[in-house]
């Protein structure tokens, strides 16, 4: 699906494919997009916690929703600090309603989500993430991370005591450190960035990320073929690697209007 933003400037292409794997009974990652709203949005239920999935498609339709409705009551010309604040408040409000479910619910007893958010307005991006589920960008060719995983593994990068390549390999890739439905007030951290004409975003759980490395991950960005394609493709390449986890994969590509 297509959008066109207010001023015309880009057009944005979304597509959203999520699949079990080839490992878990079930899936606990959630992925949604509002096409005339401008929002992609990936969640990933806390594994091991009861109701993930609940938490993850929680986070995805309250936020989606709400963001969306936000942004209908808006003008052209809202700026992104605005959008920036209606994220923090939407997300604030999943958090809160995810955590009363599990409180009230014994069926939901612990249970937590990552979440990813990307709001794109004009040439504008609002990024907002809770947890270790990432956001790429692909620009001319070159794939960067835009999201900083809240987890146990990068607070040891950052703390020097390991390196990007022995976190790779640990057997602690799972454990992160902020989610939705855990503490009252939940801490995303939200960025803007400039969008231009080209820009691919990659939205995705650690079911591809803990299978696939970079390196392939933009290889298969960078493949001729459509946006579907490529989602199907990133899916298909962490599940022929052993899909030990669901496999979610958000794609927005930007283009000249």
């Amino acid at each position: 699906m297509s959008r066109l933003t207010g001023s015309a400037v880009l057009r944005y292409d979304f597509c959203a494919v999520t699949d079990r794997g080839r490992v878990r009974a079930n899936n606990e990652d959630s992925v949604a997009f509002h096409a005339s709203a401008g929002l992609a949005l990936l969640a990933d239920g806390m594994g091991g916690y009861n109701a993930g999935e609940v938490a993850a498609a929680m986070a995805t339709s309250l936020v989606r929703n709400e963001l969306a409705l936000w942004l209908a009551q808006q003008d052209a010309s809202v700026a992104p600090s605005g959008v920036r604040r209606a994220l923090a408040a939407c997300i604030d409000g999943a958090n809160r309603a995810i955590l009363d479910a599990s409180l009230s619910n014994p069926a939901y007893t612990g249970m937590g989500t990552t979440l990813v958010v990307a709001a794109f307005h004009d040439t504008h991006l609002a990024l907002a993430h809770i947890g270790d589920s990432r956001c790429y960008r692909l620009r001319d060719e070159v794939l960067e991370q835009i999201t900083k995983d809240h987890s146990w593994l990068q607070e040891q990068i950052d703390a020097g005591l390991m390196t990007p390549q022995q976190a790779a390999v640990s057997g602690c890739r799972n454990l992160v450190t902020r989610a939705l439905g855990v503490d009252l007030i939940a801490e995303p951290d939200i960025n803007e960035f400039e969008v231009r004409a080209g820009d691919l975003f990659i939205l995705c759980s650690d079911g591809l990320t803990d299978m696939v490395d970079d390196e392939d991950i933009a290889s298969l960005a960078c493949m001729p073929i459509a946006l579907e394609d490529k989602a199907q493709q990133m899916v298909a390449r962490a599940n022929a690697l052993g899909g030990r986890d669901n496999v979610s994969v958000v794609l927005v590509q930007s283009q000249a209007a």
